[in-house]
């Protein structure tokens, strides 16, 4: 039986890419690649994937993310089991996989059939559909757990006003979204203001402030303004937010589109007692992937997902690359593996 596949082929020279090429490949049992379905527990027929911004930098041709060639990407997955040698899973069970390395270093989710492993693999919850948990994805995924880590540092919707860098991403939007059903004061950084203040808003963002108040290095201590923060820019982005984050807050830290650097000092953490806690979706324990996909079916407002999310077809994912890695995609984006 065929399916279609989007297949990365890179060749490096000096750890430079000099040959690349992203196209969508039908396979069948004559052609099939002993790479495309490698060995893993349950099969599971692909409905949806995703475009995040890791996504855009595989496809685009961009370093730092594939870990060898050729690959299917993808980093995330929704579909039903059709086969399972793992006890857990039986064939028609609804299952999402997040990380775990599936197009990094490992076949990825753009794709209509996969094998993969069933301790990285999480029920859908009955609340969501297939589309959105597709829509929640690895970006969904991230700032759930952004959200768990500001809670179990002690950061309240009582303790102040919560900062969102990259607002208008997946991770930014679903993290406001979260937030502010939570009860939580947010204020949106963002370089869109003029086009997407109303969008934030809708999300639930109290205010807004210029990503650009964050980009140029300031002191190891600043004014206090934040009792916690998701940050999803990394870099002198990072180091301000933690220098204006107020005694016993809590930075969770889950991206690094402004750079993966931390120019600052150990002041907000020996002065302030700031904890800066990284968020780490690919290697999540399987614990804590259900607590957290749990959490999204009840804490995330259905309605505003439908809001932050756009679908497109697996040809079209090659040429939304490009567009991402700009900054020029609002939210979420939901690839149909079948369109």
């Amino acid at each position: 039986m065929s399916f279609r596949a989007l297949y990365v082929d890179q060749q490096l020279e000096n750890g430079a890419i000099t040959v690349h090429r992203a196209q969508l490949r039908t396979f069948d049992d004559r052609t099939l690649d002993d790479r495309v379905l490698e060995p893993g527990d349950v099969t599971v027929d692909v409905d949806f994937s995703t475009l995040n911004y890791k996504d855009g930098l595989a496809l685009a041709g961009r370093p730092g993310v594939l870990r060898r060639s050729p690959i299917v990407p993808g980093i995330d997955l929704v579909g039903r089991v059709r086969e399972s040698a793992d006890s857990r899973f039986v064939p028609g069970d609804r299952v999402v996989l997040n990380g775990d390395g599936i197009g990094e270093s490992r076949d990825g989710g753009l794709t209509e059939r996969a094998i993969v492993r069933g301790e990285a693999l999480v029920k859908v919850p009955d609340a969501l559909g297939q589309h959105q948990a597709a829509a929640i994805g690895t970006a969904g995924f991230t700032a759930m757990l952004a959200v768990l880590a500001l809670e179990r540092g002690g950061v309240a919707p009582a303790s102040g006003d919560v900062l969102v860098t990259g607002a208008a991403g997946g991770v930014g939007s679903v993290a406001i979204a979260v937030l502010a059903r939570l009860g939580y004061a947010v204020t949106a950084s963002t370089g869109r203001g003029d086009t997407e203040a109303d969008y934030l808003r809708e999300l639930g963002a109290s205010s807004i402030v210029n990503r650009a108040d964050f980009t140029e290095a300031g002191r190891p201590l600043q004014k206090t303004r934040w009792a916690g923060a998701v940050d999803a820019v990394g870099g002198v982005t990072l180091a301000n937010v933690l220098a204006q984050t107020s005694w016993g807050g809590v930075v969770a830290a889950c991206g690094l589109a402004g750079g993966s650097d931390l120019p600052t000092t150990v002041m907000p953490f020996i002065l302030r007692g700031v904890t800066l806690a990284g968020i780490n979706s690919v290697e999540a324990p399987r614990a804590l992937r259900e607590e957290a996909w749990a959490r999204l079916a009840t804490d995330l407002d259905p309605h505003l997902l439908d809001t932050m999310t756009s679908t497109i077809g697996l040809q079209d994912a090659l040429g939304a690359a490009e567009s991402i890695l700009a900054g020029q995609i609002r939210g979420r984006t939901v690839v149909d593996v079948h369109a």
